[in-house]
């Protein structure tokens, strides 16, 4: 339970918290949840919420969609961290609640940070909320289906929460300057651009957007009660923009997976935007440059052999000189593969041969390509029938190299794109060869 101090006065809390919605008429954002006639309002309404995981960034309203549930709810409502609370804490609130449901009365519990329990925490839960003890509320910035366990997650509504558009913060910002709880009681000037500039730094945070507004009024130019917030102020509140980024979150898997498409899609510059974004937050350079080098040959291969080259060169530059240095080194990898001929030829070959070979783990490697080191495995035929191809005149043998259950077996198929064109014509002669000069 959270406690005040008696000599805390609504005035000193943040903006933030002293603008936090009431009710659902005061929530900003999350129409597609929340607006007239939706169903998440009416179960709120009508005092008829189930267990539910709120998923959705940082500042848009997870908490406090939670109070205001505990607001409206005749059940008892527990309000429980993933970050300060272990299983001891979760059975003794289990405990009260199969209690409580003996008498009639139902609990909610509400779980913010969520994703930050492991398994056995999570497992803790289960039984009480399949029996109906209690009516789980689960909070997450992170993707449910990785970070809760599926026994959980299936007896769960998950809601997805949206980043809020510029639009609802530029309301809620004009909103806390004329509600009293706000600046409501003071003269702030502020153009409305500004405000509109505010939103958009804000990158879709609420609580970031109200903590801006309030260092812009609180720096702002006094000329008796009057209270200037001028472009200056704003852009210098504004001047160390923190990108919305967690390097070991589902962020970091959108930005690392925006960068890899858009190079497959051959645009530069969308993987170049991508790029700067992964760096400007934070990414270690050397990721990115293993990623790259990765997609040189899953998404380009032989048809521009010289990718690959590419790629390692600028992990190398990475390594050698890192940030901010590497900068230009990862742009031009990056713009090189964007603009390279496509294949994936490698990549289908392999990902082939791998299902035969896990499907076929016991087929023999035959006799004739087998090493024969000792005498026994002479006597036992290792190596027999080997034929060398550069004793051949065309340094090539019709030689089987396949085990007998994947004689014929295709992996390897080039396309025409760039190099590969001149590869897949030497494969056809190959194959050609073979066919003319089988015994």
């Amino acid at each position: 339970m959270e406690q005040q101090s008696l000599f805390v006065s609504e005035s000193d809390l943040p903006l933030a918290e002293r603008l936090r919605p009431r009710n659902l008429d005061e929530f900003f954002g999350q129409k597609h949840l929340l607006g007239e006639g939706k169903v998440l309002r009416k179960l709120i309404e009508s005092d008829k919420v189930g267990s539910m995981i709120l998923w959705g960034p940082p500042g848009v309203g997870k908490t406090t969609l939670a109070k205001i549930i505990a607001g409206r709810t005749k059940a008892a409502f527990v309000n429980y961290s993933a970050v300060t609370s272990g299983i001891k804490e979760i059975k003794q609130v289990m405990a009260q609640a199969d209690h409580n449901r003996i008498y009639g009365e139902k609990t909610i519990l509400f779980v913010d940070e969520i994703h930050r329990f492991n398994k056995a925490q999570q497992d803790a839960f289960l039984p009480y909320v399949e029996k109906g003890s209690v009516i789980l509320i689960g909070a997450t910035t992170e993707n449910p289906s990785f970070e809760v366990v599926g026994a959980l997650l299936s007896r769960c509504k998950v809601f997805v929460l949206q980043q809020l558009k510029v639009e609802d913060l530029t309301e809620l910002l004009l909103h806390a300057l004329a509600d009293e709880r706000g600046f409501g009681g003071q003269k702030i000037n502020i153009d409305r651009s500004l405000v509109e500039a505010i939103a958009v730094f804000a990158n879709g945070d609420a609580r970031n957007a109200l903590s801006t507004l309030e260092m812009a009024v609180l720096n702002g130019e006094t000329d008796g009660d009057v209270t200037t917030v001028t472009k200056e102020i704003v852009e210098q509140c504004t001047s160390k923009k923190s990108l919305l980024y967690d390097k070991t979150g589902e962020e970091h898997y959108n930005l690392i997976s925006a960068l890899h498409k858009s190079m497959r899609n051959s645009d530069p510059d969308a993987a170049v935007y991508w790029l700067a974004r992964m760096l400007e937050a934070g990414e270690d350079p050397i990721y990115i440059a293993r990623r790259v080098t990765r997609f040189a040959s899953e998404d380009i291969g032989l048809a521009d052999p010289r990718a690959l080259e590419i790629a390692v060169a600028a992990y190398q530059a990475c390594h050698l000189i890192g940030m901010p240095e590497c900068s230009v080194h990862l742009t031009q990898a990056v713009v090189y593969m964007s603009l390279a001929p496509k294949s994936n030829a490698l990549y289908a070959a392999y990902e082939s041969a791998k299902r035969d070979a896990l499907t076929m783990l016991a087929e023999p490697v035959p006799l004739n390509i087998r090493n024969a080191p000792t005498k026994l495995m002479k006597e036992l035929d290792y190596g027999k029938g080997y034929k060398y191809a550069h004793d051949y005149e065309d340094k090539l043998t019709t030689m089987q190299c396949l085990p007998d259950s994947l004689v014929g077996r295709e992996y390897y198929r080039p396309t025409e794109e760039g190099v590969e064109g001149r590869f897949k014509s030497r494969l056809d002669a190959i194959k050609e060869w073979k066919k003319e000069h089988k015994d």
